[in-house]
């Protein structure tokens, strides 16, 4: 054990790597709220033909640059130190939030520039993602990972419910404030990096595996994008999946993983260190925790939809309004990552994470249970109580979990495997997104483009014109609502509504009308998806209890003769 480990460093080390995951997560889902606020900044439609790819990219292009980066940073991490990687990723990460937040330019050229920004912010936080779990582990002894990679890893996943908070407040004041609130925090935090991290783990010289670095990234970034694009409508139908352009994306994408799979069992300094799955502990943690990150990444999707979508304009919220009480509605998820992820943190040192991770799973898929279970009109203290049993699920299992996946690695393999980890999570989350839209898609393809061609008619709207909304992708009805927009004055426009009688306008227009029109649909939808949470979380929980008992590798448990790790 370090001197460092023994004095106060483990703290610093702890407080600055959390403050740099909990920006990083805030910035992962800070713009789903503020959409449609940065949108008016840009005087763009995003709903207009055309504009639903900056949308997207908008949203996603983060996350695909962290899910593609993070292995190689942590790679680098393992060569040159891991605090030497993870400074730069703090100061990049400052000056793409400082170019973010002076943005001059609108239309088409304002939105690529924010894209394009987003993904240089992208490149700094996968640095910092990549390389801070490795950091809490080496500065901390294995009897006290638990609690220090357990409220980091909560920090990490509330700071993407609080992102949703910070977005719904700053936005409507002024949208350029959405990016500058990060820049005094990542400052900061990129002067305290520089001065108090040290370099404390064990590096391990190589060369850079250039072969597996390029058909991992092309390979990933394939199906991440074809999964982005699949979820557009193409031609005439409802979605992109027979996009040959999708097809190309999706199957080059495996072939070229499946390539880079062999390159690494090849070359004599991988990227990718394929041999650290014959641990089961990181093994079975990592599927656990890629089968989680499926079940709660589109969650927070359909629930902001649902929301904003109908529950809110039902009991009297305006659509304008929706977005941020969306937030505010699900705080109780983060208040149950908040309670349960420090504990079990705690608990998992002295007992192991496998009673922890799995219960949390199991409690996570009854939640969903309960969640499928409700009206579409639901009761708020019951569907808090859903969201604070779910938050209780995830964040008993994330803390042992993390923990159990960073003990098990041998201490010159921590940059790498803390970046394959990120890299299964991050990439699940967008999977999980893709997955989620599609199930919720199919769901109101069937039965949406009827309810609305009577509805429509039934108060004025002009057949052709009805039909003609009919005809929209559901994915048009999806994003409308998502962005907090009133759905049926954005689709049918001015023109349509100011030639119908006031009283018909009014209620087309109104709280009432499109709620009750895609609640059938939706609910169809609500409980294919759940469906799909719930087996997620329950094969997630069967992996979490076969990762066999206390796993740590023999790096910190010198007394130990065992040539590879031990198990306590």
């Amino acid at each position: 054990m370090t001197k460092t480990s023994d004095s106060g460093y483990k703290w610093i080390a702890l407080s600055n790597t959390t403050l740099g995951v909990l920006i990083v997560t805030i910035n992962s889902s800070i713009l789903m709220i503020a959409l449609p606020d940065i949108f008016r900044g840009l005087q763009m439609n995003p709903l207009a033909p055309g504009n639903s790819s900056y949308l997207l990219w908008l949203m996603m292009g983060y996350l695909v640059v962290t899910a593609v980066l993070v292995v190689s940073f942590g790679r680098l991490g393992d060569m040159f130190g891991r605090v030497r990687m993870y400074n730069p990723g703090f100061l990049i990460f400052t000056i793409s939030s400082v170019l973010l937040s002076i943005t001059w330019m609108t239309g088409a050229a304002g939105a690529l520039w924010l894209i394009l920004m987003r993904v240089v912010q992208g490149v700094g936080g996968a640095l910092l993602m990549a390389n801070s779990s490795a950091i809490i582990t080496d500065a901390f002894p294995s009897n006290q990972r638990g609690l220090a990679l357990g409220l980091n890893q909560v920090a990490g996943i509330a700071g993407s419910f609080l992102g949703l908070i910070v977005g719904g407040l700053l936005a409507p004041l002024e949208w350029h404030l959405v990016f500058l609130v990060s820049v005094p925090v990542s400052l900061f935090g990129t002067v305290w990096a520089y001065h108090k991290l040290i370099d404390t783990g064990i590096r391990r010289p190589g060369g850079i595996d250039w072969w597996g670095n390029l058909t991992f990234g092309i390979g990933l970034i394939a199906i991440l994008v074809g999964i982005t694009y699949g979820i557009q409508p193409y031609g005439g139908h409802m979605m992109g999946w027979t996009n040959p352009w999708v097809l190309a994306g999706l199957i080059g994408g495996v072939v070229l993983l499946a390539l880079f799979t062999w390159i690494e069992t090849k070359v004599e300094h991988p990227m990718f260190h394929i041999d650290l799955f014959r641990i089961r502990a990181f093994t079975a943690g990592n599927i656990a925790s890629l089968l989680a990150a499926l079940g709660r990444g589109g969650l927070m999707f359909i629930l902001i939809i649902w929301l904003q979508g109908i529950w809110l304009p039902r009991h009297g919220y305006s659509f304008e309004s929706t977005p941020l009480w969306a937030g505010i509605f699900m705080l109780p998820m983060t208040i149950g990552f908040l309670i349960a992820g420090p504990i079990s943190g705690v608990l998992s040192d002295k007992y192991g994470a496998r009673p922890f991770s799995t219960a949390g799973m199991i409690i996570a898929a009854l939640s969903f249970w309960w969640l499928a279970a409700m009206s579409v009109n639901f009761s708020y203290p019951a569907f808090a109580g859903a969201l604070l049993l779910n938050g209780i699920g995830m964040g008993l299992f994330a803390s042992p979990n993390r923990a159990a996946i960073m003990n098990s690695l041998p201490a010159y393999r921590r940059g790498v495997g803390s970046g394959m980890s990120t890299t299964f999570q991050n990439a699940a989350m967008v999977l999980s997104i893709g997955i989620f839209f599609s199930l919720m898609i199919s769901g109101l393809a069937s039965s949406l483009p009827g309810a609305m061609v009577s509805g429509l008619t039934s108060h004025g709207v002009p057949g052709a014109v009805a039909h003609a909304l009919a005809g929209l992708p559901p994915v048009a009805v999806l994003f409308a609502s998502l962005l907090g927009y009133n759905p049926i004055s954005s689709l049918l426009g001015p023109q349509v509504l100011q030639a119908l009688p006031s009283s018909d306008a009014t209620y087309l227009t109104g709280h009432t009308f499109f709620p009750a029109l895609i609640s059938p649909p939706f609910h169809d939808g609500l409980i294919v998806a759940f469906g799909f949470a719930i087996a997620a979380c329950l094969i997630a929980a069967a992996a979490s209890y076969l990762r066999g008992k206390r796993y740590v590798h023999d790096d910190d448990v010198v007394e130990e003769s065992a040539p590879e790790t031990v198990r306590r």
